[in-house]
Order: structure tokens, then sequence, then C-alpha cells
């Protein structure tokens, strides 16, 4: 039977539960994962493919149009589909929104209880979009303690964002946020550096999100510079994404500055060392991390029926 699964299947997903099955999928033979990228001034069309043993097969295919938001479009559309592993037979069709927002926000939040001290008490969201509020979400649930500030480029998002959540605060001043955040996540659109190392203050995690293409950056070469350098793959990241592609071409950084990524989760090394250090990792989101989380969702939706 193949299943479809929509956004009905939110309200049944776990943040803890996800990130442990994240957590599992890096315990199993290494992910084999192909992505395909075409680019259209502006526009994206973005193929992932991810095969794990004993997991599974996905493919997810994604459409990114910036200017779709102006003519009242969606900026971002797609399908994931679900693979057995056994026999190749489709088991699954998930909305790519769904598979998305926890893919994305759980991958964060996987780095983040590594990564983060877990006293945390200010939490920083840059970007009001989509992501952001997923952000929310996923933080909220793991550091119950936290207080959020919410900056956005045009400041209405982030107010309408942060109504009726007693625990965020607009913020206008983007350097003396991050000079009061614990943890800063970055989940925008920008191409330019919008985090800077001179703003950064010991026992910070920064979290970045927004960059996924080869000329886009949200982080400045001194953040990568002062901070210990974490991604969830290295094989989808250092190669592909300009926020690690453009300061390792430039010699800023060199490829074993990077400690780990999400296979090397049980070693010594991924983890904070110091109440003082500066943690910084780039969520490149590959199509093994697709792959868990529909799987994931997919045994929690069998579950409920």
């Amino acid at each position: 039977m193949i299943e479809i699964i929509g956004h009905e299947a939110d309200g049944l997903l776990d943040w803890t539960d996800l990130i442990q099955a994240m957590a599992a999928g890096h315990e199993l033979p290494r992910a084999e994962v192909r992505d395909s990228f075409i680019y259209r001034k502006k526009d994206t069309l973005l193929s992932r493919a991810a095969w794990i043993d004993g997991l599974g097969i996905a493919t997810k295919a994604a459409t990114i149009f910036p200017g779709n938001p102006a003519d009242g479009k969606p900026m971002v559309g797609g399908a994931v589909s679900l693979f057995s592993d056994a026999d190749g037979a489709l088991e699954a069709v998930l909305d790519f929104h769904l598979v998305t927002k926890w893919k994305t926000a759980g991958d964060s939040l996987l780095a983040a209880t590594r990564l983060a001290r877990m006293d945390s008490e200010v939490i920083l969201i840059v970007g009001a979009g989509t992501v952001g509020a997923s952000l929310r979400q996923a933080y909220g649930a793991v550091f119950p303690q936290a207080r959020f500030l919410i900056w956005n480029r045009t400041p209405e998002k982030a107010v309408e964002m942060a109504e009726d959540d007693a625990r965020m605060t607009v913020v206008h001043d983007l350097e003396a946020a991050v000079g009061k955040a614990d943890i800063v996540t970055t989940a925008t659109m920008s191409t330019k550096p919008l985090i800077h190392g001179k703003w950064l203050r010991p026992g910070q995690h920064i979290d970045l999100i927004g960059a996924y293409r080869p000329d886009m950056r949200e982080a400045d070469d001194a953040v990568l510079e002062r901070g210990r350098l974490f991604v969830d793959s290295r094989e989808t990241t250092m190669e592909h994404i300009g926020e690690l592609k453009i300061p390792l071409e430039a010699g800023k950084i060199k490829p074993s500055d990077i400690i780990g990524d999400f296979y090397d989760l049980e070693a010594p090394s991924f983890a904070r060392q110091s109440p003082d250090d500066i943690t910084v990792f780039k969520n490149g989101g590959g199509a093994h991390l697709d792959l868990m989380t529909a799987r994931y969702i997919l045994d929690v939706w069998r579950d409920h029926q």
C-alpha cells in the first residue's frame, strides 16, 4: 500500500523523537547521496536522492522561485518519494513542506543538542519566514527555559511572527541582538553576510541554515575563523554552498578546519569542549536527512493508523 502523507501528520510528530531518529540513521552504513542543481537567474530546481542500506531510498525535487511571494504564490514547491530498501517499491509520497519543515529544523536542533550550551537562555532567530517559525518550535521544545528574539529585514514580518508569543521579542538592531544571544540561528535568502565575527562573544552557538547556493552566505569569514566548525555532511556542503565554498576557495579556512559532520556524532570532538567555545554549524540539509525524516514520518503515521 502506498501511503499519501500530507500536512495532517504534523501534529503526530515530536522534535526529540525526530533527532533521535536522525542520530540513529547516522549509525547505519554511510548514505550514498546525489544532488543536482539547475539555476535560472534567481530560480532553482534542486533534485536530491539518497540511499541508506537498512533504511531505504528517497528522492526529493524542489523548485525555489524567490519572486513568487510578490505574486501571492509559494516560493518553494516539490515532492518527496520514499522507496523500500528491500525491493525498491514505492512506499509513500510525502508532502514536501512537511518533510522540509521537520528535516531542516531537526537538522539544526540535533547539532545544537551537541554543540550549544544547554543552559542557553536567549535564542536569536534571524529570518521570520517559514523556516524561522519551525525553528521557534524546534528550539522551544528542547530549550524550554529560553526566550526568543526575532529579527527580519522587513520588520512587519517579525512583528507578525512574534504576535501572541510571550517568549518572543522583536528586535531591530541585529548587531546588538547577536551580542545578547546564546544561540544565533539564521534562515534567510541572503547572498551577503549578515552575521559578523566581530559581533560574537565566547560561549555562543551559531547555526547557519539559509545559504544553499554557491553564491549565498549568511556569515562573514571572521565568524568561521573564530568558531569551531561543524557541518551535517561534508559531502553536501563544502563544495556546493557559498557559506563554505567561498572562504575555502579564498584560503580563509581549510577543509581540515571542519571538525566533524553527523557521521562523527559519537566522537568526543563533536561536542562543546569548553563553555567559552564559539561553535559554528552549517546546516546543508542533504537528501540523506530527507530520507531519515521521511522514514520517521512514515513510521509514526503507520503507528497511528
